[in-house]
């Protein structure tokens, strides 16, 4: 159960809906948008996976009743006016019903940049190549070798981005850490380690 919001601090439209953004808990990750009655927010806040209201079949929906891609609700905010929901979720699948992970998967030209996000899109890459292994994948390799060869890869790689930053070149210093930051997700995958938990052990030690 969802605690903390209630349906009585909800401003519903004129259709008596509400707006419900979706988005990964752990990455942050939009993924779809969709609208509630008073029903689905009911529904979703006691059994805790998400639950709609489709305005084109004018019914309520599980998310994921026929295909599977449930959302299992963590977190719920509302906005400041109270006519809309967010909602952080563990996704199972995808979200979309197109096959896309996003229903925001149209996109104007992206800025060169990678922004926080694309570390949970990595960490899913690295968990499919050690649950799906393909013939000619680095990190498949790493798998099959074990633990000991992926710890020593890890090792080597924070040293030699130790040894980049006493450079100065730039460049460098960016390539060696991002080998790194790769070596070390899988070395968290072969542990059975998420990012998440490790991002809770740094919120825990803010005192959050």
């Amino acid at each position: 159960m969802i605690e903390g919001i209630s349906i009585n601090d909800m401003k519903w439209n004129e259709k008596g809906l509400l707006c419900a953004v979706v988005q990964d808990y752990n990455s942050g990750e939009v993924l779809m948008q969709a609208y509630m009655n008073e029903e689905a927010l009911r529904l979703t806040l006691e059994t805790g996976y998400a639950h709609y209201f489709s305005r084109s079949r004018n019914c309520l929906w599980k998310k994921g009743e026929t295909s599977g891609h449930v959302q299992k609700v963590l977190s719920a905010a509302l906005d400041c006016d109270g006519d809309c929901i967010l909602l952080g979720v563990e996704q199972t699948g995808v979200a979309c019903h197109t096959g896309s992970r996003s229903c925001f998967f149209r996109k104007s030209a992206q800025p060169p940049c990678a922004g926080i996000p694309f570390l949970a899109e990595l960490e899913r890459v690295v968990n499919d190549r050690k649950e799906n292994p393909e013939e000619g994948s680095y990190t498949a390799y790493l798998f099959q070798k074990g633990i000991d060869k992926i710890a020593k890869k890890t090792g080597e790689e924070a040293v030699e981005a130790v040894i980049a930053a006493k450079n100065e070149n730039k460049e460098e210093f960016v390539g060696e850490c991002a080998d790194l930051v790769y070596h070390l997700l899988v070395l968290l995958r072969e542990k059975g380690v998420t990012l998440s938990e490790v991002c809770t052990e740094l919120k825990a030690r803010r005192g959050e």
